[in-house]
């Protein structure tokens, strides 16, 4: 659990880091940050998102993905927490609950995420996720920054996240092959590049409710495997 700690603890300092000592930027910088971030992210997911080998996969997984996470609303349960913490704690900034959903987001998806908590598991090798805590917190600072202290929170479901995957990784090492891991991992890069759209504020995405999405090709390639 070493690796998913370290991470936890890098996201909310850097986060504290970004709230209360880089500060004091105007609002047309404080602008320019924002678009320079969501073309980053976008590139970020996008690129992510083009090592996917099986195309249909991935569209199929995220319309289902999507459809269930709609269902379920997992956007509203994450931003309703978020008001509910702000409200908790007493910050009232306004920005906690978009600052934890998109931090949460952000910090779960991706093949480091899932890779660096099976290593650590697995072997006690922690060196992937201290590379990720490296740029999970130079992010956070940033974030930090412009939507404020929810990205702190955000280590929370970061640290349940790839600490179920240790704790869990010798269980599920023999279902989690490198193609569903590679799979897996564009779907969650291009909810990445969802985040991008909503930072240039080209159109607001529910990345939230595809959440689903992710874990999709896990199932699809399983039953591919057991029946044909």
């Amino acid at each position: 659990m070493l690796g998913p700690i370290v991470n936890g603890v890098v996201i909310v300092l850097c986060a504290l880091a970004g709230k209360f000592f880089v500060k004091g930027l105007s609002g047309r910088f404080e602008e320019i940050i924002k678009k320079a971030i969501g073309l980053s992210i976008m590139y970020i997911g996008i690129s992510g998102a083009m090592d996917n080998k099986r195309v249909m996969l991935l569209i199929i997984s995220m319309v289902a993905g999507s459809i269930i996470g709609e269902w379920i609303n997992i956007d509203k349960g994450m931003n309703t927490l978020g008001l509910w913490a702000e409200k908790k704690f007493g910050f009232g900034e306004g920005n906690f609950a978009k600052g934890f959903v998109t931090a949460s987001i952000l910090f779960c998806t991706g093949s480091m995420a899932i890779v660096g908590a099976m290593q650590s598991g697995l072997q006690g090798n922690h060196e992937m996720l201290y590379a990720k805590s490296i740029l999970d917190g130079v992010i956070a600072i940033v974030f930090a920054s412009t939507m404020g202290i929810g990205v702190a929170f955000s280590a929370v479901p970061v640290f349940l996240y790839e600490g179920a995957i240790a704790l869990g990784a010798g269980f599920i090492k023999d279902w989690l092959t490198p193609e569903i891991i590679t799979e897996m991992s564009a779907v969650g890069s291009l909810l990445i590049a969802a985040l991008g759209f909503n930072f240039l504020e080209i159109r607001e995405i529910k990345v939230a409710n595809m959440i689903p999405a992710i874990f999709l090709p896990w199932l699809f390639i399983a039953i591919e495997t057991a029946f044909f």
